[in-house]
């Protein structure tokens, strides 16, 4: 496959190696040799791809992870995720998310590696963050209260702790993880069922954090 880059800008770019960088990754890391064979294989100025990348490996992850979620969505368009309970629809798309990591399950882990690491906390916290938002929003969530930020705060931490597992699951069509997936969104559904009672009725059952941390700490006898 040869990249015109005539008429690309550096962002153009980026996402266009994105899909084809994970191949060499995982013989190379995130590193600019993996770059610069993706970039010999692919038909573009070595000098050029490393202008795309100068922030090197966090930035390539994360045009890694912006590819995923492009091809997540286009894998699940609104008119069939439409059709789906909304467990069913965020099962899909983590599931549809770790079918497109598949075949780059190494190039994952060196990324996972990297992210680990407490220098890329931030890092790490935001391409949770992004991922956990673009499925909530593909599965129809408008929450704008804060709403929002719980129920992608903690599809973030699923997701985190399911690609973990995903990376070393050697079962039939990743049987084992799928297992595990389907308990933490278990656990998402029955704790959205729980917020909801809080928050719905009458004004003397509105869901109070403080109330709700102070009966964590003297609970009622």
């Amino acid at each position: 496959m040869s990249v015109d880059i005539n008429n690309m800008t550096l962002e153009e770019l980026r996402g266009a190696l994105a899909c084809d960088l994970p191949t060499d990754v995982a013989f190379d890391g995130w590193t600019t040799t993996a770059l610069q064979a993706t970039a010999e294989r692919l038909g573009v100025d070595c000098d050029v791809v490393r202008l795309a990348f100068p922030d090197g490996a966090l930035q390539m992850i994360d045009a890694w992870f912006a590819s995923v979620d492009a091809d997540m969505l286009a894998a699940c368009p609104s008119e069939t995720l439409a059709t789906l309970k909304i467990r069913e629809r965020i099962t899909t798309l983590v599931e549809t998310r770790l079918s497109i990591l598949a075949p780059n399950r190494e190039a994952l882990r060196r990324a996972q590696a990297i992210l680990a690491n407490p220098v890329h906390a931030a890092a790490a916290a935001r391409l949770g963050w992004r991922a956990a938002d673009v499925m909530w929003r593909a599965a129809g969530d408008t929450a704008t209260d804060y709403n929002h930020y719980t129920k992608r705060a903690i599809l973030g931490s699923v997701y985190a702790a399911t690609l973990l597992i995903f990376i070393n699951d050697d079962s039939e069509d990743w049987a084992d993880t799928q297992a595990f997936l389907a308990r933490r969104i278990d656990g998402i559904m029955r704790f959205e069922k729980a917020k909801a009672k809080w928050t719905g009725g009458g004004t003397d059952r509105h869901f109070s954090m403080a109330r709700f941390l102070g009966r964590l700490r003297y609970p009622a006898a």
